[in-house]
Formats: structure tokens, C-alpha cells, sequence
């Protein structure tokens, strides 16, 4: 049996690669896990061969130790993988398939799953709906960050690409269809954008380069991303979208006006989360900037989609609410406004198919949207490093060196 080595977050700004053990069909006990999850028969999995496994902000906020998240927990939910063990109970996928794993670890028998929100599966995580690979309070699956790695309710979940030597001309794209191509996507779906669309996207990491890449692909007439960092803001020009440097200005409606002619944009995306800052030089961290600056500048009757991350626990947050993740929003104007939104977990089993397809058939190049950047399994922690200071890449992992550079 081979080994199998793992990114593992070990603390406040510390991740190494470590051997840990070679997974099985069964959840068992480890850092993070929910007691109640322990010893979980799991014979409707796989176990694979990890191809790529992606650095996502997600993670990026649980290594800054803004989570509750234990040392010792295996990282990593972004997984593409080949199929080398499959459980007794699985009845379509094959040793030999390559497959794209939702980050939704779902079940696809409870009530959520059989109408189409995986992301909230009622099975999977005895501590609330959801759950997800490698991520706190999602009820301790092993993360994919590593050499190996369980798949549970495969029949249901994964998705198989239909030529396996196509796909890997195309990984570096395929690659981003477990997470942030589909939570690009369903930010952008959730915020109404069509064709003709003005678009306003906060956030110009993986996932608001994602988003700003899905909001073309669904047809808007221009695509503004705002972010503090001029290396990523560069990266959404190089793509044809319009940019918002918020370091310069702390007046959002203004330099949309310089852009649109009008101080609002029909759709807004909230690609930043919890860990957001002001706007201005003086910018400082607060959390409820981005939701409340997207009010503002949403027209009235429009939408908003928020695929950026929200936690209920928070150690590092500027005040006791933010820990606890409550924000001072300005639901007054939302209100006001009649502005509606959409947040949580990505549904990606809703979206992954048609993308892939875009993908394979040339309609949608994502990789290059963010900058796909491939390192080693050993290159990781410095990958976490880079990331943290804000490179414009989106980090993908080789454990077994099978991408071709």
C-alpha cells in the first residue's frame, strides 16, 4: 500500500506537508472530525489518485487562523482525481475514470439533495447542513490536498470527463470546476446577470476573477472588479474587464460613475467575505464594507449574489459581533431598495456539467482567467505564503507530477 502525503494546517500561519494515513472507505477518527461522523461506512465511495488539488481563500482563511479550524486538519476541498479503488456499493464509476469532485460533500438522498441543493445536504455533517473536504465544522472529511483521498456517495457526486486524454490537455481548467469556476458562476447566476448587464465584482482573487469571467460568459454588456491590490486588478484588465483600484478612493458610486456614466450597475458580486477591508489609503479590516457598499451601489428592484465566505466564528475579528459573525449592515437600504441576494455554499453539482462542457468545447477558458499556476505537493506551504500576500495566481497542486508544465 502506498503512502500518502497531505498539506496540513498546523497553526496560525503554519502548514507543512506531512505523511498521513492511506485513506480507507471509512471515516475514522482525526483532527476535526464530529464524533457523531466517526466510523462511517462509506462503501457507496472511491478512494483516488489525486491529480490536482487546488490553494483556495477558503483555505487561505482558516491558515490566517481567522477560524476555529484544529492543527492537524488535512487541508484542501478543490479535487480532481483519478479513480483507483471503488467501494462495494458503487454501480457507474469505474477504476480508470477521471473524475472533478464537488467541494459539496452531499448525499443525494435527503430532501435538500433530491431538489438540487447540495450544498446544504441534511446528512453528511451532524453539526449543521453542509459539509465539504478538509474545512472546519464540516464534519471532518479528509481534505484533498494530498496524494490520496476518499470520495464518499460517488455515484451521485463526481463527475466523470467523458476522454481522459482530452481532460488532461485541459486540466488546468477542469481543475477549477470542483470550487471557483461554479462559485463564480452561481455569484454571477444569483446576481441576475444576463445578457446586456452591468456588473459590479468586489474581490479580484480566484473566485472574483472567476465570477467576472462567468458575468462575460452569461452576456454583460461591462464588468467592473474592485480590489485593493493593483497585481490582481491587472489580472481582471488582461481579460476585458473595467477595474476599481479602492485604495485610491473611498467613494464606490463615484468611480463607477467615471466607468458607467451612472453611479450603479444592475448586478453586484460579493467576492471577498468576512475578512474584508475600507476603501480609501487608510483602509483597515471591516467585515461588513463589501456587503454594504454593494447596497449602495445596486440600482433599486436589482440583485446580489455572495458566494464570498461568512463564518460563525471568528478569534481574529476586529469586535466580540464580528466573532460571532454578526456585521452591521444596512438592511434599511436594502430594504429600502428592494434588493435581494443570494448566499452559502455553492450548489456545484448544479452548475459543473455545463462548464465542463464549455471548457471542452472551447467556450470558456478559466485558467487563464485566474492565472492557473502549478506547483508541487512540497511547494505548498510557500504557495500558502504567495497566496496570502496577494499574488495574482490561483495555486494548483501536482502531487504526483502528471501535469504537463
Amino acid at each position: 500500500m502506498p503512502g500518502n502525503r497531505a498539506v496540513t494546517y498546523m497553526g496560525p500561519g503554519h502548514v507543512e506537508v506531512q505523511t498521513i494515513d492511506y485513506p480507507e472507505l471509512v471515516l475514522k477518527d482525526g483532527p476535526g472530525v464530529n464524533p457523531l461522523n466517526v466510523g462511517r461506512k462509506c462503501e457507496h465511495g472511491v478512494i483516488l489518485k489525486v491529480v490536482s488539488t487546488n490553494i483556495c481563500g477558503s483555505d487561505q482563511h482558516m491558515v490566517r487562523g481567522r477560524t476555529t479550524a484544529p492543527p492537524g486538519l488535512v487541508l484542501g476541498h478543490e479535487i480532481t482525481g483519478e479513480v483507483i479503488e471503488v467501494g462495494r456499493d458503487v454501480e457507474f464509476v469505474k477504476k480508470g475514470d477521471l473524475v472533478s469532485v464537488p467541494f459539496n460533500i452531499a448525499c443525494g438522498r435527503c430532501r435538500n439533495c433530491k431538489e438540487g441543493n447540495t450544498h446544504i445536504c441534511l446528512n453528511v455533517n451532524p453539526d449543521r447542513p453542509g459539509s465539504a473536504y478538509g474545512y472546519v465544522d464540516m464534519g471532518g472529511w479528509v481534505g484533498g490536498q494530498a496524494e490520496y483521498v476518499m470520495v464518499p456517495y460517488a455515484d451521485f457526486q463526481v463527475l466523470k470527463f467523458p476522454d481522459k486524454d482530452q481532460a488532461m490537455e485541459k486540466i488546468l481548467d477542469l481543475t477549477m470546476l470542483s470550487d471557483i469556476f461554479p462559485t463564480g458562476f452561481h455569484g454571477a447566476v444569483s446576481a441576475g446577470v444576463k445578457p446586456g448587464s452591468t456588473v459590479y465584482v468586489a474581490g479580484a482573487g480566484p473566485v472574483g476573477l472567476a465570477a467576472a469571467h462567468s458575468a462575460q460568459l452569461l452576456g454583460a454588456a461591462v464588468v467592473i472588479v474592485g480590489d485593493l491590490n493593483a497585481e490582481r486588478l491587472a489580472q481582471a484588465r488582461s481579460f476585458g474587464c473595467e477595474m476599481v483600484d479602492l485604495t485610491k478612493h473611498d467613494s464606490l458610486p463615484e468611480q463607477i460613475e467615471q466607468i458607467l456614466g451612472v453611479p450603479e450597475v444592475d448586478c453586484a458580486v460579493d467576492c471577498v467575505g468576512f475578512e474584508a477591508h475600507g476603501h480609501g489609503p487608510e483602509h483597515r479590516e471591516a467585515p461588513a464594507t463589501v456587503l454594504n457598499s454593494l447596497m449602495e451601489v445596486t440600482r433599486a428592484g436589482g440583485r446580489m449574489g455572495i458566494p464570498g465566505l461568512y463564518v460563525t466564528g471568528d478569534p481574529g475579528a476586529v469586535d466580540e459581533d464580528a466573532k460571532q459573525g454578526t456585521l452591521k449592515l444596512r438592511i434599511g437600504l436594502g430594504w429600502a431598495k428592494a434588493i435581494s441576494f443570494v448566499t452559502g455554499q455553492t450548489p456545484v453539482m448544479r452548475y459543473h456539467r455545463q462548464l465542463m462542457m464549455a471548457i471542452l468545447n472551447e467556450k470558456a477558458h478559466i485558467a487563464k482567467a485566474v492565472n492557473a499556476t502549478v506547483i508541487s505537493l512540497d511547494e505548498a506551504p510557500q504557495g500558502y505564503k504567495d497566496f496570502d500576500r496577494g499574488v495574482a495566481r490561483k495555486f494548483v497542486i501536482d502531487p504526483h507530477g502528471l501535469i504537463r508544465r
